[in-house]
């Protein structure tokens, strides 16, 4: 669609995940907004698992959620099956994750963004970036168009210069069957920008028919799930399976005689590939004692004719790949849509920007999602919904949106992003936060609230619904203060099998022991606490939840309070934006150069860069508080 005026208050670059949640929020925002995409139908299109959430993902989502977001809202309308991961660990890292239909998905996304008014989705490709007086003025376009706005959000994926390996076969492309991207680097780095490589993989996409199903186990959803939004009010799920494999000694054997075939160990793959999520080839070359590795058969649609082979991410010769996949019995008929590929892509190491998620050095101009060197869908996400935040406070000259380490896992990803070496594809986990005890997924509308409120992405009837939920969550706390009788105590404590009492005691003391739950004591607290509410039942489990987790690790939670509250200056303590490292006598070398590279905003962020010691920020320090 070709828009009526070239002018525009934003212009995105590129419809993923990122992209979309950029160019939404700035439409929300009241701006003017051109999404420039190679190809319009392949907006929010999940390229690689058909799953949203996971170990810290889930959290990100939540976060993007209350920040007005729709990967939350999306994944509910197109979820499969959904889990509460590591259930059986503390409540700091229980973690939602989706089984999701991807047609659905990207139909849903799609749908929204030809819906909004004030975004024109444009087909086309960037291939150069004009700048006027320090700040981005536009784009030009493959085709010659000039396009002109007043801030610039790119969030190319993984398309930039994008090359795929399938054994010694090489493809020029940013996913599969795609165009790859030309032009952009090229154009930053007249600009002054730095790139480098890296790499990523998917597995095979198998035909559904050829699985023999009865030789897998199954793995099914949670019974009971709740939704990933707080905004879902009609929600049921499915609950499809997904199936369960395991490699074998046969197939690591042909991997193992094909192992000089991967691009992986001939040398012709430069970029880095992600340490957590590695290839099959990899994980047999470096656990060569393991005979099998687990196979997870995931849909990745309703009544799909194909199957998503997580955990054999390869770029092994196609024949490599349906001989070694036939020597497990579940596979033995398999027959392969897909090959599983690796693809080398272009990034631009985020040192070079703010917290904001813009350049340091070129106005208006922000990065958004794999080019800052992360991997997933939740990350993209969560960046491009930050980066249109923010080049909307940009446009409309108002303070942007500054998320914290002590405030959400997005702030840990853009602290980690701006302050540290990006050598390898950046995935968010739960021991990246190290106040994770209080970045809970079930806490996200209290910690992040003020935001929405203060940057206007959210309606007052979804800013009250989530006031509601806090509200809820401390009435059930507070009831928790009445004191009981140790008859009325004995009774739900003998039914556990736990230690009786002889004095009266307030509930909450007793809701510290590992056995006893909240529902312990439905007719005391829940429906004195309950009475009245108005909120959905998923978001009523949510605050009960919440409220129990509050009080049996209430010293915990004070703790990390303390250690924040200790660091609080060291982080609020701003470093003038031109300051002189290298005059600061006694300062290290290395640390001299890497903060003049990085330039951090806040003594805290200095803290945090590679390279620099505590005798380095003791040293700085003297020099910041003179």
């Amino acid at each position: 669609m070709k828009p009526s005026s070239p002018f525009f208050d934003v212009i995105v670059v590129g419809g993923g995940h990122a992209g979309a949640e950029a160019s939404l929020v700035c439409v929300k925002l009241g701006l003017s907004v051109s999404l420039v995409t190679i190809n319009p139908r392949a907006v929010g299109r999940m390229s690689c698992n058909p799953s949203i959430g996971g170990l810290a993902k889930g959290q990100l989502v939540r976060e993007i959620d209350v920040l007005g977001g729709v990967m939350g809202r999306v994944s509910d309308i197109s979820a499969l099956q959904y889990k509460m991961l590591n259930r059986s660990k503390g409540r700091a890292v229980w973690s939602p994750r989706a089984q999701i239909d991807k047609r659905k998905y990207e139909q849903e996304v799609l749908r929204r963004v030809s819906l909004s008014e004030g975004l024109s989705v444009l087909r086309g490709e960037v291939v150069k970036i004009n700048t006027s007086g320090g700040g981005v003025s536009g784009v030009v376009l493959l085709s010659g168009e000039k396009l002109f706005c007043r801030a610039l959000i790119i969030t190319c994926g993984t398309f930039l210069n994008g090359l795929i390996h399938v054994g010694e076969q090489k493809t020029r492309a940013g996913r599969m069957g795609e165009k790859h991207s030309h032009g952009i680097t090229e154009s930053l780095h007249s600009l002054g920008f730095s790139s480098s490589r890296l790499k990523t993989g998917t597995p095979p996409r198998i035909k559904t028919s050829s699985i023999d199903f009865s030789k897998c186990s199954v793995s099914l959803g949670d019974k009971d799930p709740s939704p990933f939004s707080y905004f879902t009010s009609v929600f049921t799920s499915p609950n499809l399976p997904c199936y369960i494999t395991k490699t074998n000694a046969a197939s690591h054997k042909t991997i193992n005689k094909n192992m000089h075939l991967s691009p992986m160990f001939t040398g012709d793959i430069v970029g880095r590939g992600p340490r957590y999520c590695p290839s099959i080839e990899d994980k047999i070359y470096r656990f060569p004692k393991r005979d099998e590795h687990y196979l997870y058969l995931e849909p990745e649609w309703h009544n799909s004719n194909q199957v998503y082979l997580n955990g054999f991410s390869t770029s092994l010769p196609m024949s490599t790949q349906i001989k070694a996949l036939r020597e497990v019995p579940a596979l033995k008929n398999l027959e392969l849509l897909r090959p599983g590929y690796a693809i080398e892509y272009d990034f631009f190491p985020p040192s070079q920007l703010k917290r904001t998620l813009e350049s340091k050095a070129l106005s208006g101009l922000f990065l958004a999602g794999q080019i800052n060197g992360t991997s997933g869908y939740e990350e993209a996400a969560g960046q491009g919904l930050v980066a249109g935040i923010n080049s909307a406070m940009f446009v409309l000259n108002k303070r942007p949106l500054l998320l914290s380490r002590e405030d959400s896992y997005l702030g840990v990803m853009l602290d980690d992003l701006t302050t540290k070496d990006t050598l390898e594809p950046y995935r968010m986990f739960t021991s990246r936060a190290e106040y994770r005890l209080l970045l809970r997924y079930s806490n996200a509308e209290r910690r992040l609230i003020k935001h929405s409120d203060k940057h206007n992405l959210l309606t007052k009837t979804e800013l009250s619904l989530l006031q509601k939920k806090t509200d809820l969550t401390r009435a059930v706390v507070d009831s928790t203060r009445i004191s009981l009788g140790p008859k009325a105590l004995n009774r739900v404590l003998r039914k556990k099998g736990e230690p009786l009492v002889k004095q009266k005691k307030p509930i909450k003391v007793i809701l510290k022991r590992p056995g006893i739950s909240i529902k312990d004591f439905k007719d005391t607290v829940l429906n004195v606490a309950l009475k009245g509410s108005d909120l959905f039942l998923p978001l009523i489990e949510e605050a009960v939840l919440e409220a129990e987790t509050i009080i049996k690790y209430d010293g915990y939670i004070k703790r990390q309070k303390e250690q924040i509250k200790k660091l609080s200056s060291i982080n609020k303590k701003k470093i003038p934006s031109d300051f002189d490292y290298k005059g600061v006598v006694g300062l290290s070398s290395e640390a001299k150069e890497k903060l003049s590279t990085i330039r951090p905003e806040t003594l805290g962020q200095a803290m945090r860069v590679s390279g620099v010691n505590p005798s380095d920020i003791a040293v700085l320090s003297v020099f910041l508080y003179k």
